[in-house]
């Protein structure tokens, strides 16, 4: 039985506006009251708190200072909170990755941001990180130490710590208190953005507070509430929506390392979380599941699902079947989460737009000379407010780019707002594809099945699907007399893409649609592939390719 304090009434809002100022707050008011869940074990605030601070100490210790960049490649663990929090204490910033990211991606993050150390899990999804950290080190001579997360005790030299001998170190070491506020950055988030090149999305502690309170308010959240995590801390998503109203309210969270639908309905039986986000497929894939046995989730209130596009029928299930007030969002790495969110007084609208915007936030619907359109007309989505983005990490140029002369951020989406200042999304400028609620970039992936002997010309489009939102439709002319199979196809990529970058479908033909109505080719293409599919393409996405 918890026995600590009510959390509503300990609560301190608004002040500090860093986050590891925000957390000692919370620590100090509730010490005791749980705040991590994971494996069968609770962690408190106070616990979190102490190994924190005594891995902020150890990462001093060994020359983190304030501005360094410290990588992290971890699924939802307690270690990566703790990471978190302890580069918070030093002014250092995280640069989350996602495990399944490939060889190249990852050298290329760690030359880019040219990370002091990096917090890696020893192995994840069957793929050995200490040994490829360990084959790039002598190549990157920026990265001085590895912190490894694991269960086996291993040898390692004076590089290669484990997190848990760093933070029993760290408990006899003294702490040098550095001077962090609001406007020191805390995260650097790698996106492809609007073009194939990788782009790191530079985040303040103040922007990441920003979206974090005014998400928990949006939601009626406060600290009686305890939050499935299960997507991840290393997206926006994650860490902006999901961690940082955990914090300012003072709640709990509840931690899956990697999404199952099956665990995840006993989890939430076992630890009844009040809170529940998701992307369209994890919601799809717990009503299936919840569709197939009996599981009390009667504890589930509200929660977000955003991360791609979200049908009504979806929505009316999830809202009868699993979270009676979920809403639907719609926010982007550069404005450190949450832009806009539907509330539950909101009525018919509520199920038919993406909400109106957070406190603070303004959004603008411009036209392609940057005037201001009015109420239903379709323009390109500008936003502006405290949960903007600092800039994208040495690159002012680009960061120049996507901002207009009176400071909004072209977000490359298209929509418009209604009469009752309702946001609705129409499509994209560009032509990315969100799978999975993940952004796929189809010129990063046809460069490279340009390099097969066997292919041609290659187009990659997106097409529906229920599950994953979009597929990946590779779209492939061939050299002439050259024998390939969609397989093939898919093995030559998989060395240099991430697993969720991989053609889900492969489609061979002669010759490439000239249309003659103005539509480009992709979008003739698409539109093709679109049909085919409809008429009976397999769906990958029960075969856990996700």
């Amino acid at each position: 039985m918890d026995s600590s304090p009510t959390r509503s009434e300990v609560r301190p809002l608004g002040h500090p506006t860093d986050l590891a100022g925000l957390f000692r707050a919370s620590a100090d008011a509730q010490p005791d009251a749980p705040f991590l869940r994971h494996g069968g074990r609770v962690w408190t605030y106070a616990e979190i708190a102490s190994d924190s601070r005594a891995l902020a100490s150890a990462f001093q210790d060994v020359g983190v200072e304030k501005g360094d960049r410290i990588v992290m490649l971890l699924p939802n663990l307690p270690e990566t909170v703790v990471t978190i929090m302890a580069a918070a204490e030093l002014g250092a910033l995280i640069v989350p990755l996602n495990p399944q990211s490939s060889p190249r991606e990852l050298r290329f993050v760690l030359r880019n941001t040219e990370a002091t150390i990096a917090v890696i899990a020893e192995r994840s999804g069957g793929i050995e990180y200490l040994e490829l950290f360990e084959s790039m080190l002598p190549d990157l001579p920026s990265l001085q130490y590895l912190a490894t997360v694991g269960e086996e005790d291993l040898w390692y030299d004076d590089r290669i710590f484990q997190f848990e001998d760093l933070v029993s170190a760290g408990r006899g070491l003294v702490f040098e208190p550095v001077d962090v506020g609001a406007h020191d950055d805390l995260a650097i988030l790698y996106t492809a953005g609007t073009s194939q090149k990788q782009k790191g999305v530079v985040l303040t502690h103040g922007n990441l507070f920003a979206a974090g309170e005014r998400t928990a308010e949006a939601l009626g959240m406060s600290g009686a509430d305890a939050t499935f995590c299960c997507v991840p801390l290393f997206n926006i998503f994650g860490l902006g929506a999901t961690l940082l109203p955990t914090l300012v309210t003072g709640g709990s969270l509840v931690l899956q390392e990697q999404f199952d639908a099956a665990e995840a309905l006993d989890l939430i039986e076992a630890h009844r979380p009040t809170v529940l986000h998701g992307v369209p497929t994890m919601f799809v894939l717990l009503l299936r599941e919840l569709a197939g046995r009996q599981a009390d989730v009667s504890s589930l209130r509200t929660g977000i699902v955003a991360g791609a596009p979200v049908t009504l029928e979806l929505i009316e299930r999830v809202r009868d079947e699993l979270v009676p007030d979920v809403e639907i969002a719609y926010g982007l790495t550069e404005t450190s989460s949450t832009v806009t969110i539907t509330r539950p007084g909101d009525g018919v609208p509520r199920s038919m737009s993406v909400g109106r915007p957070l406190p603070g936030v303004e959004i603008a619907i411009l036209d392609r000379d940057e005037n201001a359109l009015g109420a239903y007309d379709v323009g390109h989505i500008a936003v502006r407010g405290p949960t903007v983005m600092h800039g994208y990490f040495r690159q002012p140029a680009t960061t120049r780019a996507a901002m207009t002369e009176d400071g909004f951020l072209r977000t490359g989406d298209l929509g418009n707002i209604d009469a009752a200042g309702f946001l609705h999304i129409v499509g994209r400028e560009s032509d990315v594809i969100i799978r999975g609620g993940y952004s796929v970039h189809p010129r990063e992936i046809e460069d490279y099945l340009r390099s097969h002997p066997a292919v041609d010309e290659a187009v990659v489009v997106g097409v529906p699907n229920e599950v994953l939102g979009e597929l990946i439709c590779a779209c492939v002319i061939p050299v002439e007399g050259a024998l390939v199979s969609p397989e093939e196809i898919r093995q030559h990529c998989r060395p240099a893409l991430a697993e969720y970058k991989l053609p889900d479908i492969v489609r061979f033909l002669e010759e490439f649609p000239r249309p003659e109505d103005g539509r480009s080719q992709r979008a003739e293409l698409a539109h093709v592939m679109r049909e085919a599919v409809a008429e009976g393409e397999p769906d990958p996405a029960g075969s856990g390719d996700n």
